[in-house]
């Protein structure tokens, strides 16, 4: 599955929920903390390839995710991305340090998720600051980005992992 996402700094929490909300974007989950391993080995393969290896518990739910490298995109993050429930997390960790796989980042963040027509929105609230997350069509983030006073410039590729480490939050 291709995925296309980029990010905005939210400056106020609340008055950027409440303009999503009066966009008429709906809440499909409240807001509920992540935590993020990432995984690779030890010669930092994936790293390498621009790739990610990542166990993420959302509320009671884990899932297991792989992220290709980014394609070329000056505006957007753009990549395959694999991913599937898990049943047991401890069992999915020993699995991956199993295969030679050690965890190399960690973090945490909370999250409330919106959907608008076809357009998945995140709200994220990281150690790094809050940001709202857009998932689907360039053309659709770029128009809803831009009716939320948002402009070209102000859209960010960066992962949570490079955001964290930029503000040194590492983990």
């Amino acid at each position: 599955m291709l995925e296309i996402e980029v990010k905005v700094r939210v400056k106020d929490l609340e008055l950027f929920r409440q303009a999503l909300l009066q966009s008429g974007a709906e809440i499909l989950k409240e807001r509920y903390p992540e935590e993020n391993t990432l995984y690779d080995f030890p010669t930092r393969a994936l790293f390498q390839k621009k790739s990610a290896l990542r166990v993420r518990k959302a509320g009671r739910k884990v899932f297991l995710a792989f992220k290709g490298a980014p394609q070329k995109s000056r505006r957007f993050k753009v990549r395959e991305e694999f991913e599937t429930e898990v049943k047991n997390e401890k069992q999915a960790h020993q699995i991956l340090q199993s295969l030679g796989l050690a965890p190399v980042f960690r973090y945490q963040k909370f999250r409330t998720v919106f959907r608008k027509g076809r357009l998945k929105i995140y709200l994220d609230e990281t150690a790094a600051g809050d940001f709202c997350e857009f998932e689907g069509e360039k053309n659709e983030i770029v128009k809803f980005a831009k009716f939320l006073g948002f402009s070209r410039a102000d859209l960010i590729k960066l992962d949570y992992v490079q955001l964290l480490e930029n503000t040194g939050k590492k983990s």
